[in-house]
């Protein structure tokens, strides 16, 4: 471990660069060109060979020791989010990495540049693949819906996008670390389904003649209401959270709104708690446009799945923080956080990890987070990551063996759970009304 410290350190200006310049540049999901591009100009110029995704941003790369082992997968996230009241967000976008993802990749190029350095590699078994990945913030929805339509991509997030084209083919255990206040691992996190919603009314003079409109903000508001009012039908231990927004309620005040747009999340612990509460919320927003007479277009978009973590790769994060880190706090929690992840899907098919370093401060996608220790961020994360890695793959590959025989996954391969989420998918309109305006049916499936 002494040697593959050394090899980072040696590397420490470059990743802290890589930093700063990802600060710099926040760009949202499949929108990271500048990102992907310094990123894959970096991996060239430390002497990788790349495959780039086709047609959206992110790379990967596969580093092969030439000694039999598994294949493990570490990830660094290219994109940021949206936050328009950080100081530093970008004056145009409102982008801004208020996530800690600039220190993810800055980890990662630490990572890959320590690899090239001469003896390390002997300490390994199998192959190692490194992957700059895209979008896993789950935001603007209505972009990647565009997207999805013009066939550029297929999944709202980058980590099932790249799974679903084989950039992940081969992998048998897959980590990531995310920059937070300090070096931790908890239990999993729970999925999520995204919605969007369109209330359809009909548009009339608003001072004149409003008697002859349908307000579709009303009834999405009323939607709003209705959905607040079952929150206490969610149970605690399926960590149920609904959080919608409206991002369109009408194109002019004198006008009756004859759109109006929501999006949101339904997250749960669990595909089953999830759907489950998804129907509740369905059944809320349908009777809200049933009280004003518009109709509603519910487009459901499977999100991100539960992630699953085994116990003994809990312990192998545990002893590499010991082994890399031992001048930093590691704190081991006993729960399942309330956030999401695209790593939630790999774990659906292999053992995965997904840590915290420390570094960070503020609230997290909030206006005053900044990094208090770049250091640790992203050169203390690098060291971190290489010793998961070491433990996993020195010794024959045993650590990660290990658990790779022990892991019970959800689905049995990548194309059953690639099937499974293209099912979550429905959209259209969820009322039927007859001429005269009688309901004739309503589906909140």
């Amino acid at each position: 471990m002494k040697q593959l410290n050394e090899a980072v350190e040696k590397h420490k200006q470059l990743i802290l660069d890589t930093e700063r310049f990802i600060w710099e540049h926040p760009e949202t999901g499949y929108k990271e060109f500048k990102t992907s591009a310094y990123m894959a100009e970096t991996f060239r110029k430390l002497g990788y060979d790349i495959t780039e995704a086709d047609g959206i941003t992110g790379f990967y790369t596969v580093i092969d020791t030439g000694r039999p082992g598994p294949e493990v997968l570490i990830l660094g996230e290219l994109d940021s989010i949206i936050c328009p009241a950080h100081p530093e967000a970008n004056p145009e976008t409102g982008a801004v990495h208020s996530c800690g993802h600039n220190a993810q990749c800055a980890a990662l190029v630490g990572i890959a540049a320590a690899l090239r350095e001469p003896g390390v590699l002997d300490k390994f078994c199998g192959r190692i693949r490194l992957c700059a990945v895209p979008a896993e913030e789950l935001l603007e929805v209505e972009y990647r819906s565009m997207l999805k339509k013009e066939g550029k991509i297929k999944y709202f997030g980058g980590k099932s996008e790249f799974l679903s084209r084989g950039y992940f083919d081969g992998v048998d255990i897959a980590f990531m670390v995310h920059t937070s206040s300090s070096f931790a691992v908890g239990k999993g996190a729970v999925g999520c389904m995204v919605k969007r919603i369109t209330y359809k009314g009909k548009a009339a003079h608003a001072g004149g003649s409003p008697w002859n409109g349908k307000n579709a903000l009303y009834a999405a508001t009323c939607g709003l209401n209705a959905v607040n009012a079952i929150r206490e039908t969610f149970k605690e231990s399926d960590i149920i959270r609904v959080h919608p927004i409206i991002t369109s309620g009408g194109a002019m005040v004198n006008a009756i709104p004859e759109k109006a747009v929501l999006e949101s999340y339904v997250r749960g612990a669990t595909f089953q708690s999830i759907c489950e509460a998804n129907k509740k919320v369905n059944r809320a927003l349908c009777g809200a446009a049933l009280s004003l007479g518009t109709n509603i277009d519910i487009e459901d978009f499977p999100g991100y799945a539960p992630l699953k973590y085994d116990e003994k790769f809990i312990d192998v994060v545990e002893e590499a923080a010991a082994l890399a880190i031992p001048e930093y706090p590691f704190t081991r929690t006993s729960y399942i956080t309330s956030g999401s992840t695209d790593m939630g899907d790999l774990s659906c098919i292999m053992p995965v990890i997904h840590p915290y370093s420390a570094g960070a401060r503020g609230t997290s996608h909030g206006d005053n987070y900044e990094f208090c220790d770049p250091y640790a961020a992203s050169v203390g994360s690098a060291r971190f990551q290489l010793g998961i890695l070491l433990l996993l793959l020195s010794d024959g590959g045993r650590r990660a063996q290990e658990i790779i025989d022990g892991y019970e996954p959800e689905f049995k391969s990548k194309e059953e759970y690639l099937s499974f989420m293209d099912k979550l998918n429905s959209s259209g309109n969820r009322i039927e009304y007859s001429e005269d305006g009688d309901v004739v049916k309503v589906d909140v499936h």
